[in-house]
């Protein structure tokens, strides 16, 4: 169990049990929740001494001593977002919540000041020809391709590292020698940085199979080079922890609207009629968390791309989960993509 698990309390609970397990556990806060674990309120030392300066007395429930408006982050905001939020209103600690009110996690001012130091592997990729984006990609290879004053794999790399992760793989096949000689091994960004090399193309799943199987131990991130998001990998990792599975897919929800009037019938008869109809989707947005047992099962190689190595996993009954991205995401793909990301990336990757 987490730590910030025990300090969800119910509202019966008595301000005497409250004050203890705020001694005990130190993170100076107590989450007020159902049993749905929907948020109610928080206790601190403040709302304690106020209480006691009230006169209440050591048996009365949290529900008439909490503070029922507590500051909240959201499922899957920043770590900048956090700290700004907890530096306006002077705060410690942050309950997390997910869109139902749910409590889900608890960040503390201490913990995002102070960087974790995550081991989990990251593998990118960066072997694309990028066709879509010649000439530019004639004497450049697209991750390569700067976004404001940096290259785009420098963009990602540079997320996971404020994230706090420092052991990378990048696959190479177009244009590799480019691609070494600017990262290197990693050292002008205090991390390790290793490539594997596609003589032939294997595609996204194929690539796993070149990695040191031996070395991988926790579940690896595999992303395409040539995305430009501030996803927080943190809050990824510990859903993937959380929702027992094989592997977990990022997706992006992807809106179509039907340009005509949509016809429902039943033989000659009309039944319904719908004008331009939106349709919602949730496409692969290129980012996944693999087990250990996954990546290894991919033989040296082999040919394939993730989503059919996901596709034969869940035929098998394997547990794969999606993680609905909310964050700024950009596929830059085609020309208009880069031309935005140039107007787009100060906003996001300094503001």
């Amino acid at each position: 169990m987490k730590q910030w698990q025990s300090v969800l309390l119910s509202p019966d609970t008595s301000l005497e049990d409250a004050i203890a397990v705020l001694d005990r556990e130190a993170l100076r806060i107590v989450i007020v929740t159902d049993d749905q674990r929907r948020l109610l309120g928080t206790l601190t030392d403040g709302d304690v001494r106020r209480a006691l300066l009230r006169h209440q007395p050591l048996s009365t429930p949290l529900r008439e001593v909490m503070h029922v408006t507590p500051q909240v982050a959201e499922r899957g905001w920043s770590k900048e977002r956090m700290l700004s939020v907890m530096e306006k209103f002077q705060l410690l600690q942050l309950p997390v919540v997910d869109a139902d009110r749910n409590v889900v996690g608890l960040e503390t001012l201490h913990g995002l000041l102070n960087k974790r130091h995550m081991d989990n592997p990251v593998f990118l990729m960066a072997g694309g020809f990028g066709t879509r984006l010649h000439p530019l990609t004639h004497t450049c290879p697209k991750p390569l391709l700067k976004v404001g004053d940096k290259p785009i794999l420098e963009l990602i790399m540079q997320g996971f590292i404020n994230a706090g992760f420092h052991r990378f793989f990048i696959s190479t096949h177009y244009m590799p020698e480019m691609i070494r000689e600017y990262f290197g091994d990693g050292s002008n960004w205090g991390v390790s940085i290793r490539y594997v090399h596609e003589s032939e193309p294997l595609g996204t799943g194929g690539a796993l199979g070149l990695l040191p199987h031996d070395e991988i131990d926790s579940p690896l991130f595999l992303m395409n080079g040539d995305l430009l998001t501030n996803l927080d990998f943190q809050n990824l990792l510990r859903f993937h922890d959380e929702h027992a599975g094989l592997a977990t897919m990022c997706v992006r929800e992807h809106e179509y609207q039907v340009p005509y009037g949509v016809i429902q019938s039943e033989g000659h008869r009309i039944l319904s009629m719908v004008e331009k109809p939106v349709q919602r989707f949730f496409i692969n947005a290129g980012i996944y968390l693999l087990s250990p047992e996954l990546v290894k099962s991919i033989k040296p190689g082999t040919r394939i791309d993730m989503p059919t190595v996901l596709e034969n996993s869940i035929a098998q009954g394997d547990v794969v989960n999606m993680f609905p991205i909310h964050e700024y995401w950009l596929d830059i793909g085609r020309m208009e993509d880069f031309q935005r990301a140039q107007v787009e990336v100060g906003g996001v990757f300094n503001g």
